[in-house]
């Protein structure tokens, strides 16, 4: 793998889509906000599909499901560490690197620890498994 390519656990800038923006028509995220790859996958055609999810200072609402990001795993992916941030886990992103518009930067700000990482991707697939992870396809 060389230096550019994503990995689990590494968080970038990213114009996410939320997925009532993409239920709305929209096809460009309106801010750039960091984002954690939550794992990358290869694709029939043999791309890599990075799924990737929001890293917000906005508590959860109601029926959203969010892991609190802690200070020491804010500080190691270069976020902010005063301020509560989440990652949220019901809603990602899926984008196909070789195609990608919206990963401008391929340099990581920073990446979480692979034990918090594995928090993650643990309860993404468990709300896929029960029906509650909503994608926006970016491609």
């Amino acid at each position: 793998m060389t230096a550019d390519f994503p990995a689990a656990g590494q968080v970038f800038d990213y114009h996410y889509l939320w997925k009532w923006q993409a239920d709305r028509g929209e096809t460009e995220g309106r801010k750039k906000r960091p984002s954690c790859v939550v794992i990358v996958v290869t694709n029939q055609a043999g791309q890599h599909v990075m799924f990737i999810a929001p890293i917000t200072s906005k508590a959860p609402g109601p029926g959203r499901t969010a892991l609190e990001i802690p200070e020491t795993e804010a500080r190691r992916a270069k976020l902010d560490s005063d301020v509560p941030l989440w990652v949220v886990l019901d809603e990602l992103n899926a984008d196909v690197l070789e195609i990608s518009y919206t990963l401008e930067e391929r340099s990581p700000r920073g990446s979480l620890s692979p034990a918090f990482t594995d928090a993650i991707l643990r309860e993404v697939q468990r709300l896929r498994a029960i029906g509650g992870l909503k994608l926006s396809n970016r491609t």
